[in-house]
């Protein structure tokens, strides 16, 4: 079965370049420029992941993870992010992501969303 992803990225190339690189692996159903309108769009779509980036201007993607998790306790959340960064990992974790993937890693999704 193909996993259904929402994709959350500020960055509207960033949201392009993750519908390529997954094209074929993934179905896309939803994406969001801010993490404000993450979890209502959870709500929405029911994916089976969500990719979530950190920082976006509004509510950026730790808080995001931990809407989404707190709301929705089956949710699976991957942080796709520039950072590769010990502290942001800790958080990510805390926040209830179950992955962390550095940008210039999104071959890692394949293996994640497998």
């Amino acid at each position: 079965m193909t996993p259904r992803v929402l994709i959350v990225d500020d960055s509207r190339d960033v949201r392009e370049l993750l519908k390529v690189t997954l094209a074929g692996v993934a179905e896309i159903v939803g994406e969001c420029g801010d993490g404000g309108e993450a979890a209502a769009e959870y709500g929405r779509l029911s994916p089976d992941w969500v990719l979530m980036d950190i920082e976006m201007k509004n509510v950026d993607g730790i808080k995001a993870t931990q809407q989404i998790t707190n709301e929705f306790p089956e949710a699976r959340v991957v942080i796709v992010t520039n950072y590769d960064d010990d502290i942001l990992r800790q958080a990510a974790w805390e926040a209830g992501a179950c992955g962390y993937v550095v940008k210039e890693n999104l071959f890692e999704l394949y293996e994640i969303l497998a």
